[in-house]
């Protein structure tokens, strides 16, 4: 104070203070900002053809496309879904005219064709409702020795090396006519549970048959034929959803 009423009086001023820094805690200068990242976006999804059209799928006997049917109409519902019934005999060429089939393996002359195994159906033996075999809840191949046992003309399991024995009428034709058949108690039928299921009669039962050939329904389709309906129908079948990458 003495100093500086010495200068006023001589005439000078006063010194201002200066003023004081802003520091930080530790008397650091402050980080200077950085400006915030652009975020990631997605990328745009390819445009929906809605296109009017129809996706027609084969469907062999017993396979039960229902589920995938309606997840179709959820996801699709500008696109049509026709469901053709197929023969197992015809299967093969019934593919090449489709965009897509349900199938049974084997398949004769998969080269030229996507084949997709989807699950393995239990075979089961058909017999009369009255029949000592429907007692249990399965059987095995030491039950069937002796049995007469009924291949229809449309069989899907092919030759089945069990203690069986052959009918003495001729060849029944189709499956629906064989399990009526075997209701009459004049032998048993065995096909994929499925088939029972299709062709249940009140006068006929059918039980496991334990270590029997399974029957494997697969998705087959022409490979030149892959087309953008026919990932979408395989995405359902195996369960991706509407988002999920191919």
């Amino acid at each position: 104070m003495k100093n500086d009423r010495r200068r006023a009086s001589k005439g000078g001023r006063p010194r201002p203070a200066k003023p004081a820094k802003p520091t930080q805690k530790g008397g650091q200068k402050p980080a200077p900002k950085r400006a915030p990242r652009p975020s990631a976006q997605p990328a745009p999804l390819p445009p929906v053809d809605e296109t009017p059209r129809t996706f027609r799928l084969g469907v062999i006997p017993g396979a039960t496309p229902g589920k995938w049917v309606d997840a179709w109409k959820e996801r699709m519902p500008h696109v049509d879904i026709e469901l053709v019934p197929i023969a197992v005999a015809d299967q093969r060429s019934a593919v090449d005219e489709l965009d897509a089939a349900l199938v049974r393996l084997p398949l004769d002359d998969r080269d030229e064709l996507h084949v997709i195994p989807l699950y393995d159906e239990v075979p089961v033996v058909v017999a009369s409702a009255d029949s000592f075999l429907m007692a249990t809840d399965q059987l095995t191949a030491d039950d069937l020795v002796g049995q007469v046992l009924i291949t229809p003309g449309d069989d899907v399991l092919g030759p089945l090396d069990l203690p069986t024995v052959a009918p003495s009428f001729p060849t029944i034709a189709t499956t629906a006519d064989a399990v009526a058949t075997a209701a009459t108690g004049v032998g048993i039928l065995i096909v994929p549970m499925s088939l029972a299921r299709l062709h249940q009669r009140k006068d006929a039962e059918y039980r496991p048959l334990v270590g029997g050939r399974t029957s494997t329904v697969a998705l087959a389709w022409p490979r030149e034929k892959t087309t953008a309906d026919v990932e979408t129908f395989v995405g359902i079948v195996r369960g991706r959803t509407a988002n999920s990458s191919r």
